[in-house]
């Protein structure tokens, strides 16, 4: 498998995006989008992941982060998806979800030529990691995180967005907590 686009190593910072096969808008439901809220907070506690930004889209997340106390960035991205998957397919089979016979197809077909034995497949392979190298590359991908809602007609303000470092950075309330990076 490819490393040029993945995070293999600690103490360094990369921007990633973690996208849902056939961009899937499966993020539209509050439950959704909490199963990833508690699991970057677990990864927070529990797997040395430090989150400078992130936004939480319909079909994708985007985050600036690193893996810190020897935990390696592609390892935390690999367990959180993994555990996301389970959770999320769980959700829509438990919980109310006008969305959940094709949606379930579909998940089962992305996993069909699979070598392994894999029922679903809610996210696409690989994370798209872009190795952090300057203060100007923070700043450009952190305002392109926080305006992606802006740019989608969301919100009309970033700050605005409840799933993004947005507020984090306004001052305002949120549910994940990120490490502040004032460089601008």
């Amino acid at each position: 498998m490819s490393t040029k686009y993945k995070a293999t190593t600690t103490e360094e910072a990369y921007f990633i995006t973690i996208t849902a096969v056939g961009w899937i808008d499966i993020f539209t439901r509050l439950n959704q989008k909490n199963i990833l809220i508690n699991a970057l907070k677990y990864c927070q506690e529990n797997k040395g992941l430090e989150i400078y930004a992130y936004c939480i889209m319909s079909s994708h997340i985007h985050l600036l982060c690193k893996g810190t106390n020897g935990f390696i960035l592609s390892d935390i991205i690999r367990d959180f998806k993994k555990f996301t998957s389970k959770k999320m397919i769980q959700t829509i089979i438990n919980e109310p979800e006008s969305r959940r016979e094709w949606m379930l197809e579909y998940f089962q077909k992305s996993c069909e030529h699979l070598k392994k034995d894999q029922n679903y497949k809610v996210w696409q392979n690989g994370y798209h990691a872009e190795h952090i190298y300057s203060n100007k590359f923070i700043k450009q991908k952190i305002d392109y995180i926080h305006n992606n809602p802006v740019k989608d007609k969301t919100v009309s303000s970033a700050e605005d967005y409840y799933f993004s470092s947005a507020r984090n950075y306004s001052g305002l309330e949120n549910d994940l907590d990120v490490v502040l990076l004032y460089l601008f």
